[in-house]
């Protein structure tokens, strides 16, 4: 394979399984942009075929004078994800004004990019679809996320080569341990688990029931999946949400948890009710701090995606956790 892609965020949860993916199709010519501050995420890069690694502060405007060649195709994952991050100089500095001067490299260039946007971009909407009238952020990463994709949007009738953005929903799986707070609830809910012996979920809040608010979950391997399924369909271009179409309750991802985790340790799944009359699911309050700043409910409306071709299966919550979970085991034992 003679194609030389770049992956920024490599080292990250989603770049490193899209590098992984890419190699096991053959490809090595890969360039991972990253920032290694965070040292532990190498980890993610140990097991990866590159022939580079370039760190985020050199790589923008490098690319922009055509220091790695011809490029093919840019994955671009790198951003911060942070939520709760205030800073609004550096969100935008860092999501937008950098994916804007690569935008404008690639336009130049004839590169293919496909990049990374958010279903943040939603925000207080209860409709999930690409359209302005559903796109209401919350917060400046949402608003960081929303302002590139009206970029593209006004690039894209005149774009010469591929340019794709995907709005992730709540994605979860393998390589996210770095994440901390951020990484998904399965992994908060199997760590919890096996530290002291049951997981906690918001109680009540915004009208729905305990555990009861919902979310998109879908596994990295099917986002993935989605992500190479563009690559291979070179002419395909816009936003699409990417996201499995299906809005579950967090307490079915806390179920699934722990379930498969007592399966493991030998014993029979329990019902919801049993769950909480037991005490291995518990509820706490919903934290003040994120009162009108959270979303209960998400579902990716998939038309376009569809329409697009793309008809990819996407994992439910209880076959996808619970994989993850036996991963996790796996890779602990």
């Amino acid at each position: 394979m003679s194609k030389r892609i770049v992956v920024t965020g490599a080292a990250g949860f989603i770049g490193s399984n899209i590098v992984r993916a890419l190699n096991a199709r053959g490809y090595s010519d890969i360039i991972a942009v990253d920032n290694l501050t965070q040292a532990d995420k190498f980890r993610n890069l140990v097991e990866l075929q590159l022939t580079d690694y370039v760190d985020k502060t050199a790589f923008y405007e490098a690319f922009a004078r055509g220091r790695y060649g011809h490029v093919d195709a840019v994955f671009h994952e790198g951003a911060c994800s942070d939520t709760m991050q205030h800073d609004g100089r550096y969100m935008m500095d860092n999501n937008f004004a950098a994916s804007r001067t690569l935008l404008d490299a690639c336009l130049a260039q004839g590169t293919r990019l496909l990049y990374a946007s958010s279903a943040a971009v939603y925000g207080a909407s209860t409709r999930f679809r690409e359209a302005p009238d559903c796109e209401r952020p919350l917060n400046v990463y949402g608003y960081s996320k929303l302002l590139f994709d009206q970029v593209v949007r006004r690039q894209l009738p005149h774009a010469r080569s591929q340019i794709a953005g995907f709005r992730y929903f709540n994605v979860y799986g393998p390589g996210e341990a770095h994440k901390a707070r951020m990484a998904s609830v399965a992994l908060h809910h199997y760590q919890q688990f096996r530290k002291q012996g049951w997981v906690e979920l918001f109680g009540a809040y915004g009208g729905y029931g305990a555990g009861e608010q919902r979310r998109d979950f879908i596994h990295v391997d099917d986002l993935v999946a989605v992500k190479l399924w563009f690559f291979d369909h070179p002419y395909s271009s816009g936003v699409f949400n990417l996201g499995s179409g299906r809005a579950q309750p967090f307490n079915d991802v806390a179920r699934s948890v722990i379930n498969t985790l007592r399966s493991a340790g030998g014993h029979g799944p329990l019902p919801l009710q049993q769950l909480v009359d037991e005490r291995l699911l518990r509820y706490v309050d919903f934290p003040a701090a994120l009162a009108g700043k959270y979303q209960c409910h998400t579902e990716a409306e998939l038309d376009a995606l569809r329409a697009a071709g793309c008809d990819h299966v996407f994992k439910d919550v209880e076959r996808g956790v619970a994989a993850y979970v036996e991963q996790l085991l796996l890779r602990h034992a």
